[in-house]
């Protein structure tokens, strides 16, 4: 569980850097230039890895057993995640309906699988990244004061936005039928 922890809080610090500590992000820019990013990418990918060992390491401790329901509801809610992570890079209309559309997309992520995933490390994981969206929406609404919405585009940008979602929600789903567990149940 500590893994899983670490990975959260290297997640959580490599995203809140630029916004928490701006002089210390500007001055490794100026040392490093475009190698800046890469430290942060790197610091993210690390993250990442340590998110997925120390879950998949972790003791299975069950809190709450699956709704008979929750398979549907959860595959519905995957669906508005993935197109709600694809919305803020959409060049139609719809960018301009949410200020934070990723940061969306992984609350409603996160909630999808708590729904389906009662277990003590899917509530760490889970949660933990519910939470940074929230406060990352947070910090950034205070930070960068009042929102303003990007240019709409034309209808044509949202179905091509709602056919890559599709396209990305079934890739999704066909990955983790393959590695498991499998959304659809059986």
């Amino acid at each position: 569980m500590n893994t899983l922890i670490a990975g959260l809080a290297l997640w959580t610090i490599a995203h809140f850097f630029k916004r928490l500590a701006p002089n210390m992000r500007a001055g490794m820019t100026a040392k490093m230039g475009n190698g800046a990013k890469g430290v942060v990418a790197l610091a993210l990918l690390g993250a990442i890895v340590l998110m997925v060992s120390g879950y998949r390491a972790a003791p299975v401790e069950t809190l709450y057993d699956l709704p008979s329901w929750a398979l549907r509801v959860n595959n519905t809610l995957m669906l508005v995640a993935v197109a709600l992570l694809g919305m803020g890079s959409s060049k139609g209309r719809a960018r301009t309906w949410l200020r934070h559309p990723m940061l969306t997309g992984v609350l409603v992520w996160a909630a999808a699988h708590l729904l389906v995933n009662g277990d003590v490390a899917s509530i760490v994981l889970f949660g933990g990244l519910a939470l940074w969206a929230a406060a990352e929406m947070l910090v950034i609404n205070i930070q960068e004061g009042p929102w303003q919405k990007p240019e709409a585009g034309p209808a044509s940008g949202d179905v091509k936005w709602l056919v890559i979602s599709a396209v990305v929600f079934v890739v999704i789903a066909g990955l983790h039928i393959w590695i498991g567990p499998n959304p659809f149940g059986g």
